[in-house]
């Protein structure tokens, strides 16, 4: 059966002219459950959201005035993954879906059409068939991905570079153990890939300016980045991607998955961060230093 979702696969802030090379992207924080989804779930509508990086794109909402777009998936990732490859399958899943090799994201449930959320907790009681699995990735992975790609050799064009910064949030118990006991535990967590999708004077400027604002900055662990940094992130083209993780207990309740206290007060701390990080990537004499 055809899927009654929205045929709108992402939202896209441009700013009235850009002046930075840097492009930010939210894959993660789509919202727009289908009722075809939530019918045929076996989790509530609060469970569901579990895996969402919830109010990431608002967070980032000022980026624009900093000349630079924001590109926010509508679709949320119970429903299809945008930081997977389109042909990560899961023939726990998916019917017909053939396996090739062993990928542990696949494997784990957490393919381009995710089979659970946050916690291991299963979305579905039965499979889906390979043609709605195609119609999820031609209707929304396809158009998302096609438009950051554009997004960023308009960059290239404009200004010689391209920096992706690819926003995403985590659960705080991800961070609750990080950090020795003489360290803070990590509220930011960078991914570059271990140096491998983006040049290390880039991802320097960008701890520098969560730094600057108070916030503890760890790089590559927990998270070194999906496949976004791994597609994306091309040093020696001049093309460089870094994922940014932000622990959600500073801006939400998990349990609830509302805002928190502290929501205003992070959106505002994070538009003095944007505004540094927006002005790496106009400034030429920092990109020449690369």
């Amino acid at each position: 059966m055809p899927d009654a979702a929205p045929n709108t696969a992402y939202v896209l802030d441009m700013p009235a002219r850009r002046t930075s090379c840097v492009v930010f992207a939210s894959p993660h924080s789509g919202r727009i459950y289908p009722d075809t989804l939530l019918q045929r779930s076996v989790l509530n509508r609060n469970m569901i959201r579990s895996s969402e990086d919830a109010y990431v794109d608002q967070l980032y909402a000022s980026v624009a005035e900093f000349g630079a777009p924001l590109l926010a998936a509508a679709m949320p990732r119970a429903y299809l993954d945008l930081n997977r490859s389109s042909d990560e399958l899961d023939p726990a899943l998916i019917q017909g879906a053939r396996r090739h090799g062993h990928n542990p994201r696949v494997s784990s449930g957490l393919g381009v059409i995710p089979r659970v959320v946050a916690n291991g907790r299963a979305i579905y009681s039965g499979k889906l068939t390979m043609d709605e699995a195609r119609l999820r990735i031609d209707r929304y992975w396809r158009p998302y991905h096609g438009r950051l790609k554009s997004l960023l050799t308009e960059s290239r064009d404009m200004f010689g570079q391209a920096i992706l910064i690819d926003c995403h949030s985590m659960p705080h118990e991800a961070v609750a153990m990080a950090g020795g006991p003489h360290s803070a535990r990590p509220e930011i967590v960078l991914g570059d890939r271990f140096g491998a999708a983006a040049s290390g004077v880039i991802v320097d400027q960008i701890e520098a300016a969560f730094a600057d604002a108070g916030l503890h900055v760890a790089r590559n662990t927990p998270f070194a980045g999906a496949y976004v940094t791994q597609t994306y992130g091309r040093p020696t083209r001049h093309q460089h991607a870094i994922q940014i993780e932000i622990d959600r207990s500073l801006y939400m309740d998990e349990d609830t998955i509302q805002p928190n206290g502290n929501f205003e007060t992070l959106r505002d701390l994070l538009r003095q961060v944007t505004a540094q990080i927006a002005s790496i990537g106009s400034d030429p004499m920092s990109l020449a230093a690369e």
